[in-house]
């Protein structure tokens, strides 16, 4: 099992390869540490045979990819429960569940899957890769991306931001939150968003950071009611 430091980076490395290509430079920003301090933490994972370097590029092996789905697993079951059982904010349960998914026993975790009756996805929208290692194709497009008339509904967070949360949470935007698109500013300017009878304007920065789909098309999970 590798320390609880390189955990957290075969999670980022796991991340960054969802979105595009897995490099240093990017791995160091997502870490908030210096170059040599990620060129140190690669040798310990190439050592252990968890990533191989194609190209000057970062790509986890078969073992190191179990292993980031096992915590990424951990965390969001982690962000679950401090969500729906201790009722805590979702803006503020990431950082706690970066402490839990290092302290979870073998047991633990299973008795907290029982508990929670093995969830989806977790408060932001994200799916949890289940006990065997797989994990659900995420689907959804940017809301940024729809047009005037627009009636879409929320299906994940893409950035587990404290501020972006705390400001979308209060809007009332949640994964599952039905949105329409009353109107979208010419020249990369804001949308005009309609939530619950309210009307609010939302930047093209934030907005792409929303992800939606229409409502017909996004499944009830496990896991998806309002935090």
């Amino acid at each position: 099992m590798p320390s609880e430091t390189l955990e957290e980076y075969l999670e980022a490395i796991y991340k960054l390869a969802e979105r595009d290509e897995a490099r240093p430079s990017r791995l160091a920003d997502a870490m908030s540490v210096s170059a040599p301090t990620v060129t140190a933490a690669l040798k310990r994972l190439k050592a252990r045979g968890l990533v191989t370097r194609p190209g000057g590029a970062i790509a986890l092996t078969a073992s190191g990819r179990s292993e980031a789905l096992s915590i990424i697993r951990r965390h969001r079951l982690a962000e679950r429960f401090l969500v729906d059982v201790l009722g805590m904010p979702w803006e503020d349960v990431h950082e706690e569940a970066c402490r839990l998914e290092h302290a979870l026993s073998p047991k633990v975790q299973a008795a907290l899957e029982g508990y929670l009756e093995n969830p989806d996805v977790c408060p932001h929208g994200h799916p949890i890769p289940s006990a065997e290692g797989k994990v659900a194709l995420a689907t959804g497009e940017p809301l940024c991306g729809f047009g005037t008339g627009s009636e879409v509904e929320i299906v994940r967070i893409d950035e587990e931001d404290e501020q972006l949360l705390t400001y979308l949470a209060s809007l009332g935007m949640y994964p599952g939150t039905r949105v329409k698109v009353c109107d979208v500013a010419p020249f990369q300017g804001p949308l005009m968003v309609e939530v619950a009878g309210s009307r609010y304007a939302l930047g093209r920065d934030i907005a792409g950071k929303i992800v939606v789909d229409a409502p017909l098309t996004v499944a009830s999970g496990k896991g998806r009611r309002k935090p």
